[in-house]
């Protein structure tokens, strides 16, 4: 059940919307197909199989993690809110323990921030004390496995495995991808076999619409989930359109309200140094506006290998050869640090601006409380 359970749960994190998988049942008794289904979707979609072989490459020991994208989630739809599945949290959950899980998750994160800059230090004395003693001029140093492999020798019988291991991956990958296309002629046929049983089930068709599933004109039950999901998105976006001009209109009153309120405080307060204060304000979010009207560069996302760099441009090795060449898409440590300096910077100002509406509505909360007193920490 736990293994059903947890299959369920991914799938749908992932935004995987057929419904009649997570009416499965809980034994494993049925679904065969639709798990077929869901491990193709999975294929198509997240390149599952590249995945797992980034994941099972030979490290050398000398990779980091590195991600500039933005925090969103693309997948996470209103409508898979619908075919969620029951056993997900309940509806009463003790503050406590999501404080204590908050807690742990922090002290989690500090013992791996200091686990990472301890092993930066160890890597750091590695590529310094072997620097100039590998054959690769973009390199100039041993990683950590060559280091492994020069203390330990008898090492690289297990190292051999694993790399022949590696080969024997890739090429079955390379079958697959030969194969691919007759794979997917395969899943066509299985999704018009379900389109025909779809047609023939008419007790289906009931239980999708005592479940408030939208009507289509199509047989077939991906095209009428996949009807609903437009007609759904259709009305949240015209609803979307309503509320934004609304919105739009309210806040262009607030603003000459706030505007006239505010020439009359000038008029009595020192002009100077409030108008400072704006500018600087002003000066602040253009900033950021330029940042995000700049064109897009490419986002880092994934592994890379941590190459050291000597702060001399022009420093010789053995044989006459220079360790200077820079390799190709090669990206600086301050072109990261600069990138993720910025994110921060604007998740704080997001931060300060959540928590300023979180502190007006504990204000309007608190001012219609009789008898309570409420102090700001």
């Amino acid at each position: 059940d736990n293994q059903i359970r947890f299959v369920k749960s991914a799938l749908w994190y992932h935004g995987y919307g057929r419904p009649e998988l997570y009416r499965l049942p809980s034994d494993g008794s049925a679904g065969s197909r639709e798990l077929l289904l869901a491990f193709s979707w999975l294929l198509h979609r997240l390149s599952l199989l590249e995945q797992l072989l980034a994941r099972n490459r030979v490290k050398t020991g000398d990779e980091t993690s590195v991600c500039t994208c933005e925090d969103d989630l693309p997948n996470s739809q209103t409508g898979t809110t619908e075919i969620a599945p029951e056993y997900g949290l309940e509806d009463r959950v003790d503050v406590r323990y999501l404080q204590w899980l908050n807690g742990r998750l922090r002290f989690q994160w500090r013992s791996l921030h200091a686990q990472q800059q301890e092993q930066c230090k160890l890597l750091h004395k590695i590529h310094l004390f072997t620097s100039g003693s590998h054959i690769d001029q973009t390199l100039g140093h041993f990683s950590v496995t060559e280091t492994d492999l020069v203390r330990q020798p008898e090492n690289y019988k297990q190292l051999l495995q694993l790399l022949e291991f590696e080969t024997m991956q890739l090429e079955a990958f390379l079958e697959w991808k030969q194969l691919e296309p007759v794979y997917w002629q395969w899943m066509e046929t299985v999704l018009d076999n379900m389109a025909e049983e779809g047609n023939m089930c008419e007790s289906q068709v009931a239980h999708a619409e005592k479940s408030g599933l939208p009507k289509a004109t199509s047989c077939c039950p991906w095209a009428v989930s996949l009807t609903g999901q437009i007609d759904r998105l259709s009305k949240d976006l015209m609803t979307l359109h309503d509320q934004l001009h609304k919105l739009v209109t309210d806040r262009k009153a607030v603003w000459c309200e706030k505007v006239k309120t505010r020439e009359e405080e000038l008029q009595e307060e020192g002009f100077s140094a409030t108008a400072r204060k704006i500018q600087e304000s002003v000066e602040l979010k253009l900033l950021n506006l330029t940042h995000l009207c700049a064109p897009k560069k490419k986002k880092l996302h994934g592994s890379c290998r941590l190459v050291f760099r000597s702060k001399h441009p022009a420093r010789k090795i053995g044989f006459g050869r220079s360790v200077c060449k820079e390799p190709v898409s090669a990206v600086s440590a301050t072109e990261v640090v600069r990138e993720l300096q910025m994110r921060e910077a604007s998740l704080e100002r997001e931060l300060k601006q959540l928590q300023e509406e979180c502190r007006q509505r504990l204000d309007k909360i608190a001012e219609g409380l009789d008898g309570v007193i409420c102090i700001s920490p």
